[in-house]
């Protein structure tokens, strides 16, 4: 990583300052992957560095909030195909400050974490059929 990206990878760290007063996050994590940079409290990722960009984790239950603030989805193209994840950019005024950030890293953690409620229910529920299918 070049120190242009250490730096905006550690503000976005900074951002994300309303996430750790709560009580029980150790704190958030930044690691590399997959060329970027991943943001995660407990192994629960809710946001990313690509692109040099910051995108945050959304769900069904966020969308529409950053629908309605013009963000834009994360897509690229594989095998000549368009793709996309549940990330989206911030509203480009969040990127000032943390207290302008807050509700949309709520957001994005919200979203994580729902999803890995969704990912136990559906380990949950495969290790049940295997048991129960002798």
């Amino acid at each position: 990583m070049s120190a242009q990206q250490d730096e905006f990878r550690d503000y976005c760290v900074e951002l994300f300052a309303s996430l750790r007063p709560r009580s029980g996050i150790a704190g958030i994590a930044a690691k590399r992957m997959f060329g970027g940079t991943g943001f995660s409290i407990d192994g629960k990722t809710f946001a990313i560095i690509a692109m040099d960009q910051l995108w945050l984790k959304v769900d069904d239950e966020s969308r529409s909030e950053f629908d309605k603030a013009g963000c834009q989805i994360f897509t690229y193209e594989m095998a000549g195909k368009p793709r996309s994840m549940s990330y989206y950019t911030s509203p480009a005024d969040a990127m000032e400050s943390a207290a302008l950030m807050a509700p949309w890293a709520e957001h994005a953690w919200g979203a994580a974490l729902r999803a890995a409620c969704t990912k136990g229910t559906k380990s949950k529920k495969k290790t049940k059929k295997k048991t129960t299918s002798k």
